[in-house]
C-alpha cells in the first residue's frame, strides 16, 4: 500500500451512513490520526462558500476535472478506504487552502 500523506488527493471508498453501500469519491487528505485519515470532500460543483477552495493546478493534482476542496465537508476514514492516490496539492493551492482554513473554519458552540 502507498504511504498516505497529508496534502495528497485520493479516491476513497466512502461508506454510506446506513452501512449498506459505498461510493468512490475524490478526497483531499488533511491530516492523519493513527490508522485514520481526516479528509475533505473534492467536488466539481461550483464553490458555494469561502470554505470551498478552487484547485488551480487540478490536472497536476491528478483530478479529472476542475475541482474544489470543500473544507466544510470532512470525513474520518480508515486509511484502508483510500484506494488510489491521484496526486499532491501544489504549493500555491496548499497556501490558499491553509488561508481558507485559518480564516473561515471555526467551532460554533
Amino acid at each position: 500500500m502507498t504511504t498516505v500523506r497529508p496534502g495528497d488527493f485520493y479516491v476513497a471508498d466512502i461508506p454510506f451512513t446506513n452501512g449498506m453501500a459505498s461510493k468512490k469519491r475524490p478526497v483531499f487528505v488533511l491530516w492523519l490520526e493513527g490508522d485514520d485519515a481526516v479528509v475533505a470532500s473534492v467536488t466539481t460543483a461550483a464553490p458555494r462558500s469561502v470554505t470551498d477552495v478552487l484547485i488551480h493546478a487540478w490536472s497536476a493534482a491528478g483530478l479529472r476535472k476542475p475541482s474544489a476542496v470543500r473544507l466544510s465537508r470532512l470525513d474520518c476514514l480508515e486509511q484502508s478506504l483510500l484506494i488510489a492516490r491521484l496526486g499532491a496539492v501544489s504549493e500555491d493551492d496548499a497556501s490558499r487552502l491553509k488561508v481558507a482554513w485559518r480564516d473561515h473554519i471555526r467551532l460554533q458552540f
